[in-house]
């Protein structure tokens, strides 16, 4: 497996995740037609002309669901017991259609589980990147991981 398990990680851990991915306007369109969510900063380019923002902004959970997936090669990958929770979700700057976006994780905490004994809890503090560097995007998640086992 690609993934780390429990023991593999450490507090202060830091992962600069290699891939990247440029965000389209279909990508927006379909996510949230997909999702329900009928809000015309997203779907209406006349409406969002007048904003504030002057065009549409990218789903903002669909930048979630992409910055977390881009963590799941280096970290999780085929280790992951369960997510358990994500907190703390930021959104500081806008993400628009022809963004570039790339993702670093930290481990803040590890802990053994109480209730599993062949897991632990590792959690991550993701961060999303655009082309020029500025954070938009940031979410702790807790997540279950196994233990590796015995050989």
């Amino acid at each position: 497996m690609a993934g780390l398990y429990f023991e593999q990680f450490h507090a202060g851990q830091c992962f600069e995740h290699a891939w990247s991915r440029t965000v389209t306007e279909m990508d927006n369109t379909m996510f949230s037609l997909l999702t329900m969510n009928p809000q015309p900063l997203h779907l209406d380019a006349h409406f969002a002309a007048e904003t504030e923002w002057g065009q549409r902004l990218f789903n903002s959970l669909y930048t979630l669901g992409i910055l977390v997936g881009m963590s799941v090669n280096d970290t999780t990958l085929g280790t992951t017991v369960a997510n358990l929770g994500m907190s703390d979700v930021r959104f500081p700057k806008p993400v628009f259609h022809g963004d570039t976006l790339r993702a670093r994780t930290e481990v803040i905490s590890v802990r053994a589980s109480q209730s599993r004994p062949a897991c632990g809890l590792v959690e991550f503090e993701h961060t999303g990147l655009n082309q020029r560097g500025e954070v938009v995007a940031v979410c702790r998640r807790t997540a279950l991981m196994k233990i590796k086992p015995a050989p």
